[in-house]
């Protein structure tokens, strides 16, 4: 049986595909700014004298790490409303794809807070700076500066797990393209269409990422 391609459908509702990407981006940058917050919050939890909380933060990653995101995304949808918080699905996504980022992230930028060498961080401290400003400006960016490539590449990978937000009917690109689906029954036209639009998409953030490191972390040219 022969399959009669028609993109006309596609390109009919084309615009709401496009609306579906902004929603997506939308996730996804929302997303990486609370797993960036958690994985920096994370490291100095982790890093802290109190046994408890550095064996919480542990536990955190170990539970989150070992766990499917969709499993994640169930839990948080129906557990919120249980405490009292009801939430609609988009920040319900947002808050799942933080928690989920930021468990990777702590690990990612724990590993570049410990590649900076003591007497770095002695030295700091020589200079007068105060704790803050010796975690902000000795630790945290020349680490953040080693592991950016590996959290960009976990960011990515966070983008494109936006589509499992579609399991709760958040406002995302798979979620359009399934409605569009089910009202058209072209299900290899519109899939295909969105495969490309992935691509763009994880495209613009690989590209807006190497901007931010440009922009704040590389080292300065004379």
């Amino acid at each position: 049986m022969a399959y009669q391609f028609d993109f006309e459908p596609v390109f009919r509702q084309f615009p709401e595909l496009l609306a579906g990407c902004a929603g997506t981006m939308g996730l996804a940058l929302a997303g990486m700014a609370l797993a960036t917050v958690i994985g920096i919050v994370g490291v100095v939890l982790r890093g802290s004298h109190n046994r408890m909380l550095r064996g919480a933060v542990m536990a955190f990653v170990e539970i989150i790490r070992n766990t499917p995101f969709l499993v994640q995304i169930y839990f948080i949808f129906f557990a919120l409303p249980l405490a009292g918080v009801r939430l609609n699905p988009t920040p319900t996504a947002i808050i799942a794809l933080g928690v989920n980022g930021g468990a990777y992230a702590i690990e990612i930028i724990r590993g570049g807070v410990q590649s900076i060498p003591k007497g770095q961080i002695e030295a700091g401290f020589a200079l007068g700076l105060s704790k803050l400003n010796v975690f902000r400006l000795v630790i945290l960016k020349p680490a953040m500066r080693a592991v950016f490539p590996s959290l960009s590449s976990q960011f990515i990978l966070l983008t494109l797990t936006t589509s499992i937000a579609s399991a709760i009917s958040a406002y995302e690109l798979t979620s359009v393209a399934q409605r569009i689906v089910s009202d058209t029954f072209r299900s290899f036209e519109v899939f295909f269409t969105v495969t490309g639009m992935y691509l763009v998409i994880s495209t613009i953030m690989l590209l807006g990422l190497r901007a931010v490191f440009v922009q704040l972390f590389r080292y300065p040219v004379k």
